[in-house]
């Protein structure tokens, strides 16, 4: 079925010719012989196009037109007049008169003709006007959602940074860090914490005997990364908790956590993974005990001013059923500095190859001799605000 059509007009031959044909043609036809019943029609049957005569008398077109457009502005209105009043048709055409047509018609095509172009630029109108609408909310629900995040990560952000752990002396030792993410959220991690040597009381030299610290980084980036290190934390704090009740020491044990700490990431069925180096400073001993989840690059220890990367390997955590998982162990000086970055350190150096790079770390290690705030200006990272990865530095020092 064609569209609906209301004709005003007064002369009954004109108005019956027209109706007649449009009927012919499929279209619904609604007729009125005075300007006020046509004003009423077009509230009642809401056409979709009007044809209006502009003389008519007690209200005319123009007052027609002038009703309609106050009504509904959208609605087309095609007038029909005769050939000496064409400055009507002018007036008509500037109160919002979409066409106008000549009498006597002569061929009825004619009309269709402006009844069809102006019934396709309305609905086109009607229809960029629901998009437009459609749009403006899309835009508002997309505005609230990106504020919600917004503040979704913010919450996460301060989690985060309440995760992280604040700077440490035990002894001799001392344990800083410096996070910075290239997102709300950061996918790199670390922490560091002592454990009690079970049977000592609390003011032997060795109640503090063993420091657990580690760096990881949780591949991608965003929420899903950030709840890999709320995991991690929970992980770690679950094996400390272990320890002090006498069920488990595994985190003792570097290689045991790291196979621990894989198996239960793929239970999880996030389908994530991450690069991590796990170490137990044996402070009586001055030993570190360490394995690799394939971190990299592998921490950077400095003694006699000469600083050198750990060797070391292994297979990230997280990704594979089965993981390898060695531990390294090395004696370490009366005075050193170990520091630990995560892989977002080298794309804050520059153009060259990944040796040239490495060699470049461990030279600023060098000119900075461990220090943490010497770090961060040796590789200017309070200048440094639009970055790809997340960065993380730990220092561990000793005298």
């Amino acid at each position: 079925m064609k569209a609906k059509i209301l004709i005003i007009d007064d002369e009954v031959m004109l108005r019956n010719s027209l109706c007649s044909y449009l009927e012919d043609s499929g279209y619904v036809v609604h007729e009125a012989e005075s300007g006020e019943e046509g004003v009423e029609l077009a509230l009642s049957e809401a056409p979709e196009l009007v044809i209006c005569d502009l003389r008519m008398p007690d209200m005319d077109g123009i007052d027609v037109i002038k009703a309609i457009r106050s009504k509904i502005p959208s609605l087309p209105v095609i007038v029909v007049s005769g050939a000496g009043v064409m400055d009507d048709v002018v007036q008509a055409l500037r109160l919002g008169a979409n066409d106008y047509i000549l009498k006597p018609i002569l061929d009825m095509a004619v009309l269709e003709h402006s009844i069809e172009k102006n019934l396709k630029q309305a609905r086109l109108e009607i229809e960029n006007q629901q998009y437009k609408e459609n749009l403006e909310k899309m835009n508002k629900e997309l505005s609230l959602g990106l504020h919600e995040l917004h503040l979704d990560q913010q919450a996460g952000k301060q989690l985060q940074k309440k995760m992280l752990p604040e700077a440490m002396s035990v002894a001799e030792y001392s344990f800083e860090h410096f996070m910075k993410p290239s997102l709300y959220l950061s996918g790199d991690f670390l922490d560091y914490f002592t454990i009690h040597e079970k049977g000592v009381d609390e003011d032997h030299p060795d109640y503090e005997r063993y420091v657990v610290f580690y760096i990881a980084d949780v591949s991608g980036h965003g929420s899903s990364s950030a709840i890999v290190t709320a995991l991690l934390k929970n992980f770690t704090y679950r094996l400390r908790r272990n320890i002090k009740r006498g069920s488990s020491d595994e985190l003792f044990y570097p290689d045991k956590v790291l196979a621990k700490l894989n198996s239960e990431l793929l239970e999880t069925g996030i389908e994530k993974h991450l690069t991590v180096f796990y170490s137990v400073l044996d402070r009586k001993e001055s030993r570190l005990h360490y394995s690799v989840g394939a971190h990299y690059p592998m921490p950077v220890l400095l003694q006699d001013g000469s600083a050198q990367f750990l060797s070391g390997e292994g297979m990230p955590i997280g990704l594979f059923q089965e993981v390898d998982c060695k531990t390294y162990s090395i004696e370490l000086s009366e005075s050193f500095s170990l520091v630990l970055f995560s892989d977002g350190i080298f794309e804050v150096l520059g153009q060259g190859s990944l040796n040239e790079k490495e060699l470049q770390v461990l030279k600023l290690v060098e000119l900075a001799d461990g220090d943490l705030e010497q770090l961060k200006d040796k590789f200017d990272l309070a200048n440094i605000n639009d970055i790809p990865d997340d960065i993380a530095i730990l220092t561990v020092t000793r005298n």
